[in-house]
């Protein structure tokens, strides 16, 4: 058995997601499902992902939808309260830095733009997306690997732009002090979010209902912590219906 919560974590919520995990074991034990004592946090995206014993893992909308949703049983999307996105659902900051004169993406055409993974959603096909009304891409590339170092890079000056994950934007600006150096050009439409997944040999409908039941059980403190409100249904047609970039489809699968 595995599972992991490892698309949000970072130091500070540790403990956090530590407990919430605990909770989610108790209900699980109500509803008479094994699951291991500790998350796999460190372990490989898709190696979890794709494992056959997988209890609960939370998945990127594009790998989701690219790779995963036949081999995988969708469990439910956490609602982070994103401001002005539906339950559920998220979107990205485009993110550029704070003393840039440029106030167009239009502007950005010759410049740098930093990305975490081409399989991600919020880091790469949304700003692909938001870019096809304008009609252009960015000269060059900066492979960062992960949302913080895309901003990082940003914020160094060693790029110019990022899409950032509207999540993982939030949790910047409340630890780390180089968000200052920062400011949001523009914000992408937004879509559903990260998705909570299971085994296909597991009952995601009482996965559902434990994880529901632990998230509404954490104390608030916990739960304004890791920013999540409740978990909802978002049907797998609504992942599906996004388009899939061409620089995706071209991708090598990963596993």
């Amino acid at each position: 058995m595995i599972a992991n919560l490892m698309m949000y974590k970072r130091p500070e919520l540790e403990e956090a997601h530590v407990e919430l995990w605990q909770r989610i074991r108790k209900q699980l034990t109500f509803k008479d499902i094994d699951s291991p004592v500790l998350l796999s946090q460190n372990a490989e995206e898709f190696s979890v992902w794709t494992n056959k014993e997988l209890i609960l893992s939370q998945t990127c909308g594009l790998p989701y939808r690219v790779w995963l949703h036949n081999q995988v049983s969708l469990i439910g999307t956490p609602d982070y309260g994103l401001e002005e996105c539906p339950r559920g659902h998220y979107r990205s900051a485009i993110v550029v830095r704070a003393d840039d004169p440029r106030n167009e993406l239009s502007d950005f055409i010759t410049g740098t733009f930093a990305y975490n993974q081409k399989f991600s959603q919020s880091g790469y096909a949304a700003m692909l997306d938001h870019l096809s009304m304008l009609d252009f891409w960015f000269e060059k590339e900066l492979h960062a690997k992960h949302h913080i170092h895309s901003a990082q890079s940003v914020a160094r000056g060693d790029a110019d732009i990022a899409s950032l994950d509207a999540v993982s934007w939030r949790s910047m600006q409340r630890y780390e002090a180089f968000a200052d150096d920062l400011r949001v050009l523009a914000w992408t439409r937004p879509t559903p979010a990260l998705p909570l997944i299971t085994a296909i040999s597991q009952n995601e409908e009482l996965i559902f209902q434990a994880v529901r039941l632990a998230i509404k059980g954490l104390p608030t403190d916990l739960r304004m912590l890791l920013g999540i409100q409740d978990l909802v249904k978002i049907p797998k047609e609504d992942y599906l219906a996004i388009p899939i970039p061409l620089e995706v489809q071209v991708l090598e699968r990963p596993f």
